[in-house]
C-alpha cells in the first residue's frame, strides 16, 4: 500500500490529527518559544480534520482523501 493511501486512509487522518495534537500540546508545555511548534501542530491536525493530505500532489495524487480513495 502506497504512502497517498495510507494518508488517505482513516488510519492516516488518525496519525495526522494525533500527531498534530502531540505538537501542540509539546509546544505548550516548552513554553517560551514552543508556541511555534504548538502552531505547526496546527498543520497536521487541520489536515487530518479537513481530509487532505499535503503531501499527496508531490506524488501526483489529488489533494483531497477522498478522491485517492475513490483512484
Amino acid at each position: 500500500m502506497g504512502f497517498a493511501k495510507v494518508m488517505a486512509s482513516p488510519l492516516g487522518r488518525g496519525l495526522r490529527v494525533l500527531a498534530g495534537l502531540a505538537l501542540i500540546v509539546a509546544g505548550i508545555a516548552i513554553g517560551g518559544a514552543g508556541w511555534v511548534l504548538a502552531v505547526v501542530g496546527l498543520v497536521p491536525l487541520i489536515a487530518g480534520i479537513a481530509d487532505v493530505c499535503l503531501f499527496d500532489p508531490l506524488f501526483g495524487k489529488p489533494l483531497r482523501g477522498r478522491d485517492v480513495r475513490a483512484a
